[in-house]
């Protein structure tokens, strides 16, 4: 079996430090202060007559102990030990801070700071492709920026419009698409209608600024941009794709459903800079991986797919890191793996 030097390209390590206190709601925050609560309602689960409710609470514990770190270095020991020694990790954090759901004990600027000093560990550091991440609401957000990438050197930017913002918000096009462009630093954000929101904004209003179609004003500004779509449009589109279908009396159905429409785009060869990853939406591995596999056969999708799995989120799920890569490896074949995992990683990231 050839060697595959893998990258992932979409985890995370950030904890429940960095979280809002009262997310998803207000009585969350007992699980924070009495972490055993979560054991007790899974032991609990096993008497419970509803299929399913048993698992369920024990992937919603391995969640809340992974969010439960003590550190980020802790979380990156934990994904770690899923993949080969020589694995890389892009390392995406968050800044929640500002979404409505109550303070953080750690703000962005701490888990920034923790993330570069884990990018020095002489052990662990050369694991990881730091990201930094910001929120256009907070003043001192572009001088943070500026302070990762100059003296952390932090490999990209991390964007999650759904806390609160467009991507084409004009403190991103003014002052930090420029950089990224200039410095061939890859940019990432969120495109799946599932994931956290800001308190404020209904599902509607977030997903205004997280469809395929709220990044082409930033493609079409900065041509040379490397942007990935994360999460292929999410697992509720691709659900959709295969079965719902497309009502050929509507014109723009094809549109509508995210994973068609990122599909298209990367097709049409207009945004040849335009990446997307399989990060959490490919855990529904049976359902989903036979539509993966069509699409690595298309020659301009082929080279712009990205293997990502967003750990810990995934923690939520049946299926392990570790069954996922390996299940990818034996469906996608060596050829196929390696294009997701170690070719076009290298691309996106200027890599090579």
């Amino acid at each position: 079996m050839a060697k595959i030097a893998i990258t992932n390209c979409h985890v995370h390590t950030f904890t429940t430090a960095h979280t809002p206190t009262y997310y998803p709601t207000v009585p969350v925050a007992l699980f924070r202060v009495f972490p055993a609560l979560v054991g007790a309602l899974r032991r609990a689960a096993r008497f419970q007559p509803w299929e399913g409710a048993y698992d369920l609470m024990v992937r919603l514990e391995a969640f809340h102990r992974t969010g439960g770190r003590q550190s980020q270095r802790d979380v990156l020991l934990e994904i770690m030990r899923y993949y080969p020694g020589d694995t890389r990790f892009v390392v995406l954090p968050m800044d929640m801070a500002l979404m409505g759901h109550g303070p953080v004990r750690q703000d962005i600027y701490a888990q920034h700071a923790e993330l570069f000093a884990l990018s020095q560990d002489p052990d662990l550091g050369h694991r990881i492709i730091p990201f930094a991440t910001l929120h256009p609401d907070r003043p001192d957000c572009v001088e943070d920026f500026r302070r990762c990438v100059e003296e952390y050197g932090f490999r990209g930017l991390k964007l999650y419009p759904k806390l609160g913002y467009a991507p084409d918000h004009p403190l991103l096009m003014e002052n930090v698409y420029p950089i990224c462009e200039a410095r061939g630093l890859p940019v990432i954000s969120h495109c799946a209608r599932g994931g956290v929101r800001h308190k404020r904004w209904s599902q509607a209003e977030a997903d205004l600024v997280t469809r395929p179609d709220a990044c082409l004003p930033v493609l079409d500004a900065f041509p040379k941009l490397r942007f990935c779509l994360a999460h292929f449009g999410g697992d509720q589109d691709w659900h959709s794709y295969l079965a719902d279908g497309f009502d050929p009396m509507e014109p723009d159905a094809r549109n509508a459903n995210w994973l068609s429409r990122i599909v298209d785009l990367i097709r049409s060869g207009a945004y040849p800079n335009l990446y997307t990853d399989i990060s959490y939406t490919i855990f529904q591995f049976s359902e989903f991986m036979p539509l993966l596999r069509l699409f690595l056969e298309d020659g301009r999708l082929r080279e712009k797919i990205l293997f990502g799995s967003d750990f810990y989120m995934t923690r939520q799920k049946k299926l392990s890191e570790k069954a996922i890569s390996i299940g990818l490896r034996d469906a996608l074949g060596e050829d196929g793996f390696r294009q997701i995992a170690e070719t076009n990683p290298r691309a996106w990231l200027y890599d090579a």
